[in-house]
């Protein structure tokens, strides 16, 4: 899945939460439901796609870009263990 398709994706659920009337809520909300149903590579490639905002061609909303920071660790899986 590309990066614009993501981002796209990451909006369509900040769009959603932007509604919410407790922004702390909808900040949460956004990173809680990125980490339970996206899986660990699509979670890479957005936080990745955060830190070079212009190499996708598709911006990523306010509120998405907020609890993408403010969740990062969170949302940040795990790295593989050598085995």
């Amino acid at each position: 899945m590309d990066n614009q398709n993501l981002i796209d994706m990451a909006n369509r659920i900040g769009d959603f939460f932007d509604s919410m009337p407790d922004r702390e809520e909808a900040l949460t909300g956004i990173a809680d439901h990125i980490r339970r149903f996206w899986e660990p590579r699509m979670r890479r490639a957005l936080l990745a796609a955060l830190d070079e905002p212009d190499a996708s061609g598709i911006e990523m909303s306010g509120i998405v870009r907020e609890a993408l920071v403010k969740h990062r660790d969170e949302l940040t899986p795990a790295a593989l263990s050598a085995v």
